[in-house]
């Protein structure tokens, strides 16, 4: 159950992923970057505020894109293939990738963004049966990192009405992120966005270790795992870092990984 935040507004509740640090400033725990976030002040996706303290996710249930895909569109292709997953976008990513063709949400603010909606956890579940939907995928942005109170809670109703779960994630987690949601999530593609530090680091503010990691932890714990390789001319397209990657997919994840390399569509 998630706890009511306090000092913030009705809608805002605790978030369990969090480490007081006794001089008023709180670290986060959501996302490898770990942000120290002082009083008053938001972390690097701008969902989780320090109040007084206590770290709070302020978009709980706030919700920008509901729809209904076919599954391969996530793309998920070998996981019920033929059936429908009703997807689920909201504000905010913990990174920032400078292509990202899902800018407008995903660099969005999600206090100033104006076309937010409340999903409560129960009415995304009953709105998936009513569609006939085999399962849930939280996608478009990053919905496991900058509303992880809801997808926990989401995921967890899910399970119990017969429900899968699918996270369309740039697999940018914690440590303890994995262990909160591996338990949780059926199915994950996880976008593997080149395979150097360097582009990681240029392109996305942000570093590919704990990437490799979360599609590790998460085969490892029998979640149905699907690589994305967005292919971008001159930046990560190199044969020998795409032979790279491909080797470490065969020998560290599994020979039967399906992995999906796309096309690069200019965009942010």
């Amino acid at each position: 159950m998630v706890e009511p935040c306090p000092e913030g507004k009705e809608d805002w509740v605790k978030a369990r992923l969090q480490e007081p640090l006794g001089d008023g400033k709180v670290k986060c725990l959501a996302c490898p970057r770990y942000c120290l976030i002082s009083e008053g002040k938001r972390g690097a996706c701008r969902s989780k505020m320090n109040l007084k303290g206590q770290l709070c996710e302020v978009n709980y249930g706030k919700v920008s894109s509901v729809a209904m895909d076919p599954i391969e569109k996530k793309p998920l292709f070998h996981f019920y293939p033929g059936s429908w997953a009703y997807s689920i976008g909201t504000v905010g990513c913990n990174l920032m990738c400078k292509h990202c063709q899902n800018w407008g949400i995903s660099q969005a603010d999600p206090l100033e963004y104006a076309w937010l909606q409340t999903l409560m956890p129960e009415e995304a579940v009953n709105g998936a049966k009513r569609a006939g939907a085999l399962s849930i995928a939280f996608t478009y942005n990053e919905p496991t990192i900058v509303n992880l109170e809801w997808v926990v809670e989401t995921s967890r109703l899910a399970k119990k009405e017969g429900i899968k779960t699918l996270s369309i994630t740039n697999g940018y987690w914690s440590k303890e992120t994995r262990e909160l949601l591996a338990p949780l999530i059926d199915a994950a593609n996880v976008d593997v966005k080149a395979f150097t530090e360097e582009f990681y680091l240029k392109v996305c503010k942000a570093s590919l270790k704990p990437v490799l990691d979360t599609v590790l932890h998460l085969k490892e714990a029998g979640v149905h795992v699907e690589i994305t390789y967005l292919v971008i001319p001159g930046l990560n397209d190199k044969e020998e870092e795409i032979r790279e990657f491909s080797r470490w997919v065969v020998k560290e994840v599994s020979p039967d990984t399906p992995v999906h390399f796309s096309r690069f569509y200019p965009h942010y």
